[in-house]
């Protein structure tokens, strides 16, 4: 799958699309393709290393997400393959796992 990954601090050309490779939905978790993505002011403060709490490098930056479930892991009941969902303060990529559909 791609991602934007983030490897220092720094303006937007430190935002780089690589390829990485596509997780596994653990126990409790859920892979979502991600179609819309939203990134908000403090994504920008982190990137550039300014915001209080900065994240461990590599990260993948990004706030909101909305796409459609992919695969569920074990003892996921809220959602199933094929849901459309909206993901709230979720990294941006193609594909995320997202922990909050138990």
């Amino acid at each position: 799958m791609k991602a934007i990954l983030i490897r220092e601090f720094g303006g937007p050309d430190v935002l780089k699309l690589e390829e990485v490779p596509t997780p596994k939905p653990a126990a409790g978790e859920v892979l979502v393709r991600i179609h819309a993505a939203g990134v908000n002011p403090y994504d920008t403060y982190m990137r550039a290393g300014t915001y209080p709490r900065k994240p461990p490098l590599p990260y993948t930056p990004g706030s909101d997400g909305a796409g459609v479930v992919e695969a569920v892991g074990e003892g996921v009941k809220k959602v199933k393959r094929g849901d459309r969902i909206y993901i709230p303060r979720k990294p941006l990529a193609v594909r995320m796992l997202n922990t909050r559909s138990r």
